[in-house]
This record gives structure tokens, sequence and C-alpha cells, in this order.
């Protein structure tokens, strides 16, 4: 069963809503399924991180 998932709003800098819209299509992914993997990639390196 897949996590649940809220919706949320962000207001971001257009050059970086630019940058993740080329990086999703690159990758073949939604622009949400491109920040949720890319947050989830950065919080897991602070935590391994704060481990050490």
């Amino acid at each position: 069963m897949k996590p649940l998932k809220n919706r949320v709003s962000l207001t971001l800098d257009e050059d970086i809503i630019e940058k993740i819209k080329q990086l999703a299509e690159n990758d073949d992914r939604s622009f949400s399924q491109y920040v949720n993997m890319v947050l989830k990639e950065y919080l897991s390196k602070i935590d391994r991180a704060t481990e050490k």
C-alpha cells in the first residue's frame, strides 16, 4: 500500500521551477514526483549526517 500523500502549496523561484520541470521530464516523472524524490533524498542525507 502506498503511503498517504497530502496536497501542499509552494512558492518557488521561476528558475527553480524551470530546472525541476526539465529534470523531471528527463527522468520521465511528474513535477510533483520529482520534487518529492529530491526532498526524500535530501532529508535522508541530512539524517545520515546527523547520525555521525
